[in-house]
């Protein structure tokens, strides 16, 4: 089998990369890191080959793929789909992948991490500056999908979708609101063949899928 994903429950961005694997049927073998242990405590190969020492790690024919976006970009050059169809469509994607880790996945993975975990790691006052960030990221995404498409390129999934939904199925333990067009979106992308769940999705064992 020629993939191998090191990810963990709780982190969004393993679920964007395992979702994109499952959705696309990619056989693959999946790995879970325990992100609670010090870098140099967690085990190998992923100790050596996580440059960043982060999950989510993708192994493919020997080569190591790092950083959620990073690898969601291989995996539609690879497969040519879900934007890998057309330079153009992987353009569109792409900006949108960018958007994201500058701006829902900086706002809405602060927020969660804060109230699920430590709201003592975070300086007074910037859990707010997080709140109206994340207000501004969700009105800019709710207005894309004004026009009732069911996904954020077009009425196909891309990569753009996997990206951005990756912590907004945690809303909840943000204790965030989700506007009715980005809610429909979501439900779109939870009808696709191969999707579940985060914590169900990336709970499952180490067994090949």
């Amino acid at each position: 089998m020629d993939y191998t994903l090191f990810g963990h429950p709780e982190s969004g961005h393993s679920y964007k990369v395992k979702l994109a694997l499952e959705v696309a049927q990619i056989p693959h073998h999946y790995q879970v890191i325990d992100i609670g242990l010090p870098h140099q405590a967690r085990p190998e190969p992923f100790r050596s080959l996580a440059k960043f020492g982060e999950v989510p790690l993708l192994l493919h024919q020997g080569q190591a793929y790092v950083q959620s976006n990073a690898i969601l970009l291989f995996l539609a050059e690879q497969t040519g789909r879900f934007g890998g169809e057309s330079s153009a469509r992987l353009a569109r994607a792409r900006e949108w992948l960018f958007w994201e880790a500058n701006r829902l996945g900086l706002s809405l993975a602060h927020l969660r991490f804060a109230r699920r975990f430590d709201a003592l790691a975070y300086p007074a006052g910037s859990l707010v500056w997080f709140e109206r960030r994340y207000d501004a990221d969700i009105e800019r995404l709710a207005y894309e999908l004004r026009d009732g498409r069911r996904f954020v390129l077009d009425d196909e999934p891309s990569i753009a979708d996997f990206s951005l939904c990756g912590y907004l199925y945690w809303a909840d333990q943000a204790q965030v609101a989700v506007p009715p067009t980005v809610a429909a979106w979501l439900a779109n992308i939870s009808q696709l063949p191969g999707w579940a769940a985060p914590y169900t999705l990336l709970a499952r064992s180490a067994e090949a899928r």
